[in-house]
């Protein structure tokens, strides 16, 4: 009796999630904490700071939610295009659709014979999904899901952005800008880490590359809010 085959967990199968996940918690953390500096660069008192942040905040996890659901929707559209096209060509030229999948599995290494017989099995099988995965590189693991997507993503830039308005509130304003600094790149490193493991990818590369960017939106904002402002005293 043969053994069930376990089912291997790849990394790609979390692109969707992971990546909205990943974006809106570094775009939470970033922006919020870039707003704050910036007007805390422009004011002397907390109160400013602490609303420009909560809208911040707000509007933020909107945008980013509404943004990442209409680009991927977008994405949806042309699969779902492609996809009604292979079958209508799958219904009025089998012949050309096979030989088209055939080629793709030659230009892949395999005999001219293999080729065809693997293409005709597969057609046979699930024409529309061989086409699917193996012309136009659509797969279910990374088939585009607006809603999940925007969720995600939404969901996480509140979870991030959250973190430099608690800051805001607890900390002394004399010492605001260093302090939202030096806490947002913290909160920004733990994320990097976190996303490197999750993905599978280099943790120091991803550090460096966040904290390289996140000082220089914060010290651009802070800069402006200086020029725009009163010196905080």
């Amino acid at each position: 009796m043969e053994k069930p085959i376990k089912k291997e967990d790849h990394y790609l199968g979390r692109s969707n999630w992971l990546r909205a996940s990943i974006l809106g918690a570094n775009d939470g953390i970033l922006s919020t904490a870039s707003i704050i500096v910036g007007v805390a660069a422009a004011s002397p008192s907390r109160e400013p700071i602490v609303i420009a942040g909560v809208a911040g905040l707000v509007a933020g996890a909107l945008s980013m939610a509404a943004g990442e659901y209409v680009s991927v929707s977008s994405q949806t559209d042309i699969e779902t295009s492609d996809l009604a096209r292979e079958r209508r060509e799958l219904r009025d030229m089998p012949e050309e659709e096979l030989s088209e999948l055939a080629s793709i599995y030659r230009a892949r290494g395999l005999s001219a014979d293999l080729a065809l017989k693997v293409a005709q099995q597969l057609t046979e099988y699930d024409a529309l999904g061989a086409h699917a995965r193996d012309e136009l590189g659509i797969h279910s693991m990374t088939r585009a899901k607006p809603m999940e997507a925007a969720m995600a993503s939404g969901a996480s830039f509140v979870l991030g952005g959250i973190l430099p308005v608690i800051a805001a509130l607890l900390i002394p304003v004399k010492g605001m800008i260093l302090w939202q600094y030096v806490l947002a790149i913290l909160f920004l490193i733990v994320l990097g880490a976190f996303a490197a493991k999750a993905g599978g990818s280099s943790v120091r590369k991803a550090i460096l590359r966040i904290t390289f960017w996140g000082t220089i939106a914060m010290g651009v904002t802070a800069y402006i809010g200086h020029l725009f402002g009163v010196s905080v005293a």
